[in-house]
């Protein structure tokens, strides 16, 4: 007799996702925590004891916290609350959360995380963004993607997931939710696949709001003011200096560090604190500015999902491979763009110009570094809400 077989699942659904950990991953993660072999202190004085990295005595009070009192479960319910998806781009699952706003005139909006970042660094503005207080403040579909090789999302098996890939997965993203046309945010590598999306995909991009806007190679710093030469020499010194040693580190051997990533979490906390330390605009600690609890939540995904390895290789697949930035790109639509006084790259006006031709507002805050949803949320809620809005009265669908 044959049995009819049922029909195979849709990988191009949408899908909905509960985000739920085994209560023994959070037992063995407190207890490596417990058993953590940590290194002696660091040999520089007190004024300058983060030259050698995250010093020994916050790391041991992060860690402890992080062990007896930070509750994963309140982060899971957050996720859940908002609402998480997944579907299959191209052979591999892509983790998002989707808040649609119950105002009629709301516009589809992608925001694209980076690293050392993920989706926490926008769960607590989802809300706020769909269904504003303010009734002439404008709303949005708020969409939040996990980066392939972050979070929930999967971890590409093959080369090839680099920023040009990835931008081409959101469109098809935001397709498959109905949103033929959207604007899209985005910081870090975010910034680098917001402009990408802007620059190749007019016909549904309606404009972007980009943190990081990426200026042409070679062009010259006369004409500068003393300001904007200065943001030049610190972003040339950031990335061609020992600064960026990280970066280097996990375009070109991603599974070695990936190792550690993934085995100790001490190791994942203390790369992702010190790079929160650094690029935050702070006096001392990233915790001045940056809630302890909200920062966890991000390092736990990392953990949890076990995504050292996976998420560095955006490096790998990005620098200068196959799927690297198109350093020809021309952005068309309208722009917004915010250069934050402590982020890691600054671009000027000038510059910015060469590649965004069509820019609606530009703004440079007096405070602010790599992450501002997290380190001055109001002002960059604002600070969207007003570069969209430009955006959309410049563009004439």
């Amino acid at each position: 007799m044959n049995v009819a077989q049922p029909a195979p699942a849709d990988p191009s659904a949408v899908r909905a996702f509960d985000a739920h950990t085994a209560e023994a991953e959070l037992d063995e993660l407190r207890a490596r925590l417990a058993a953590a072999r940590l290194p002696d202190a660091e040999t520089v004085p007190e004024h300058r004891r983060w030259d050698q990295g995250v010093p020994l005595a916050d790391l041991t009070d992060v860690v402890h916290y992080w062990r007896t009192e930070y509750d994963w479960r309140k982060f899971e319910e957050r996720l859940n609350r908002i609402g998480q998806f997944r579907t299959t781009i191209d052979g591999v699952g892509i983790h998002f959360l989707h808040r649609r706003s119950a105002r009629a005139d709301a516009t589809p909006l992608i925001m694209t995380h980076g690293w050392p970042g993920s989706v926490a660094e926008f769960v607590d503005l989802i809300d706020e963004l769909a269904d504003p207080d303010v009734v002439d403040a404008p709303a949005f579909h708020v969409v939040v993607p996990s980066l392939p090789g972050f979070g929930y999302s999967d971890k590409p098996a093959t080369t090839g997931w680099g920023v040009g890939k990835i931008a081409t997965a959101w469109v098809e993203l935001m397709r498959r939710l109905g949103y033929d046309k959207f604007v899209a945010h985005g910081g870090d590598w975010g910034g680098v696949i917001t402009t990408i999306l802007g620059g190749q995909f007019p016909e549904h991009v309606l404009g972007i709001h980009c943190l990081t806007p990426q200026p042409p190679a070679g062009l010259p710093t006369s004409g500068l003011t003393a300001t904007e030469r200065a943001w030049v020499e610190d972003t040339r010194e950031f990335w061609n200096g020992p600064r960026a040693a990280f970066a280097k580190q996990q375009a070109i051997r991603p599974q070695t560090t990936g190792y550690a990533l993934v085995d100790s979490p001490v190791g994942l906390l203390a790369w992702i604190l010190d790079k929160f330390a650094e690029w935050t605009d702070t006096t001392d600690s990233p915790f001045e500015k940056i809630s302890l609890d909200r920062f966890l939540d991000n390092v736990t995904l990392y953990w949890l999902t076990r995504s050292g390895a996976s998420s560095a290789r955006i490096y790998y697949e990005s620098h200068g491979g196959v799927d690297a930035f198109d350093p020809d790109l021309r952005v068309d639509v309208p722009s917004a763009l915010t250069v934050y006084p402590h982020d890691i790259e600054k671009c000027p006006l000038p510059w910015a110009k060469q590649r965004y031709r069509q820019i609606v507002r530009w703004r440079t805050p007096e405070t602010g570094g790599h992450f501002p949803s997290l380190e001055v949320p109001e002002y960059f809620v604002d600070d969207l809400r007003e570069g969209f809005a430009a955006v959309l009265a410049a563009d004439p669908s």
